[in-house]
């Protein structure tokens, strides 16, 4: 049966309402008088029975629980915590559950361990502050200690914990010198407590003291260490010499760094301990390193074996692969090649068409010129320089505002500015339209690209003219006489005059041809808008007469000569293939037979006049 402080105790640490250092100071002092009371009694089994009854009413979990908050916002708040902590680490050694002991060592010891460690490192976050802090961060880890001792199974857990591993990490000599002590007085009080943890265990014992070897500097913390390193060999002869030889370097690292620092007689010992196994261990690893470089040696030939004979199988298949990726290589370089060649030659010839092209247009534009009267030829070479200077100026312009459009756009200029700007460029375009399709009414159209020279006048014609003669007479030629340049001089003049009057002739001739070929149209065009015969009237007669008196002639003659044809017996037509054979054969026209023709029809209309 519980005593009747526990049910107490346990509302008390229940109540939510009460504050962390009220609950604390209230929770440790109930304890300290729950626990004086029983252990003072006669029967000493009776403090086990009260540890075993805070067990089973979930007291020692709400304690923990109380010592996982934050106990420095009263004064002396971090005291009560370690006493707190003094007491639940003490009502946790001995304590033999009656049911479910597995989750007593499971859950609660670790949670017990977690909040000292927790509250170790608030401790040492606060050791700045005096030695106070130092007192009671030796107090609790003293009560870990404590718990290690009763239970070593919470050594792994101890030195895995994120915890311990910062408290490991402090820069602080003095904490460093504690949590080395720690293990130093755990080993000494109980013998057996290295013998009854596993290898790993062990493991991470030994590199938590090496480590403060390797990077404390301080005196007090390399004895330690090396301490306790002596103190795990001297607990563990059996199983230490496998374990040392993983740390290499160690006996310099002592010989450097820690000889000479006031405890070289642990020093010294370390050293002989780490150097007592060194024979035995080279001979076991001279031979492990025969085996090995033997086995090596087998599997390299193995391989190498193999990886020939895959090689060889996929020779032939490596060299047709390497010999299509040279010719797929040198296909696409041919290709490029013609490619590159195709296209330098489209652009001489488009380069050439345009030099062409240019090169008529000039020519065009000079024989245009030469048909130009003298006194027009100034005018149209100055309206033409004006058109080229308004399409240079325009494009000029053109490309001034959009690449002052452009520096507004990066620039981030407002709104209504980009509007200005928009609205002055369509003013302009609208501005030169308009004087351009002035100038067009103005003037003839000419081609804006002609860029002419200027026309010489008559004055300035018979000035040059008399240079080139005087120039002539100063500089007369070497190589030709002056009879011999007469000579050509005239034969050019008639070659020239003979070319003028055959283009004459020949324009004459095509000017006549032109106007033939229009009245042939034009008297076709006649004759098939035709009326019959039947509506044929007076007036429509003279559209069809000739003014040509000898064509009127010929015309009347053939067309009674085909008449007269018509009217012949069939036998005087035999043989005859052609109507100019009959005419032929009628000889010349006789006149009392035309009449008698005419006097039948009734008279036929001949182009030239009425019959």
């Amino acid at each position: 049966m519980l005593p009747a402080g526990v049910s107490d105790l346990r509302k008390l640490l229940e109540d939510k309402q009460s504050s962390v250092d009220k609950k604390t100071s209230l929770v440790l002092f109930t304890l300290q008088d729950i626990l004086n009371s029983v252990s003072l009694g006669p029967d000493p089994a009776g403090l086990v029975a009260l540890k075993r009854g805070l067990y089973q009413a979930r007291v020692l979990d709400l304690c923990v629980e109380v010592l996982k908050m934050d106990h420095g916002q009263a004064e002396g708040g971090w005291n009560r915590a370690t006493q707190l902590a003094h007491v639940l680490s003490s009502c946790c050694v001995g304590v033999e559950p009656d049911r479910d002991p597995g989750a007593f060592h499971r859950l609660l010891l670790p949670s017990v361990m977690d909040s000292l460690l927790s509250l170790a490192i608030q401790l040492m976050k606060r050791s700045g502050g005096g030695s106070e802090f130092y007192r009671l961060f030796r107090k609790v880890l003293d009560s870990v200690g404590w718990l290690l001792r009763y239970y070593k199974h919470l050594t792994t857990h101890v030195l895995l914990s994120l915890q311990y591993e910062r408290l490991q990490m402090c820069d602080d000599v003095t904490i460093s010198l504690e949590c080395v002590s720690l293990w130093i007085h755990v080993c000494t009080a109980s013998r057996d407590f290295l013998s009854g943890l596993s290898e790993d265990s062990v493991m991470l014992l030994l590199n938590d003291a090496v480590g403060q070897l390797a990077v404390s500097s301080d005196a007090a913390v390399g004895r330690a260490a090396v301490q306790l390193v002596l103190l795990i060999a001297s607990q563990l002869e059996a199983h230490l010499k496998h374990l040392l030889h993983r740390f290499r370097g160690l006996d310099h690292l002592l010989n450097k760094d820690w000889r000479g620092r006031g405890f070289n007689q642990e020093v010294d010992q370390l050293i002989t301990l780490l150097h007592s196994d060194r024979h035995t261990r080279s001979h076991v690893h001279s031979q492990l390193c025969s085996e090995r470089v033997q086995a090596v040696c087998v599997i390299q030939a193995a391989w190498r074996a193999h990886r020939t004979r895959k090689r060889i199988k996929t020779l032939h298949r490596a060299v047709r692969g390497l010999q299509n990726r040279y010719r797929a290589r040198m296909r696409q370089r041919e290709q490029q090649e013609e490619t590159l060649r195709w296209e330098e030659e489209l652009s001489y010839q488009v380069c050439v068409r345009r030099q062409r092209a240019r090169r008529e247009f000039h020519q065009k534009q000079r024989h245009l010129l030469h048909l130009l009267p003298p006194d027009q030829v100034q005018s149209f070479l100055s309206a033409l320089e004006c058109s080229a200077a308004v399409t240079i100026q325009r494009f000029w312009r053109g490309h001034r505002d959009r690449k002052r459009y452009n520096t507004l756009q990066h620039t981030h200029t407002p709104l209504h500015t980009h509007t200005q700007h928009q609205a002055a460029s369509t003013l302009q375009r609208a501005v030169l339209c308009f004087l351009k399709k002035r100038r067009s009414l103005k003037s003839p159209p000419t081609s804006s690209f002609w860029i002419g020279q200027e026309g010489l006048t008559d004055s300035r014609r018979a000035e040059l003219k008399t240079q080139v003669e005087e120039y002539i007479s100063l500089h007369p030629s070497s190589v030709v006489s002056e009879e011999t340049c007469k000579e050509l001089h005239d034969q050019t003049k008639r070659l020239l005059l003979q070319l003028l009057q055959s283009r004459e002739e020949k324009r004459r001739g095509e000017s006549h041809s032109q106007a033939v070929l229009a009245q042939i149209n034009s008297q076709l065009e006649l004759l098939s808008n035709a009326p019959p015969l039947s509506v044929v009237k007076a007036t429509d007669v003279q559209l069809f007469q000739s003014h040509s008196g000898p064509l009127a002639a010929m015309a009347r003659q053939s067309h009674n000569a085909l008449l007269q044809a018509g009217q012949l017996p069939w036998w005087r037509a035999l043989g005859e293939s052609d109507s100019d054979d009959i005419i032929s054969c009628l000889g010349p026209g006789d006149p009392t037979h035309l009449e008698e023709l005419e006097a039948e029809f009734g008279g036929l209309f001949v182009e030239g006049g009425a019959c």
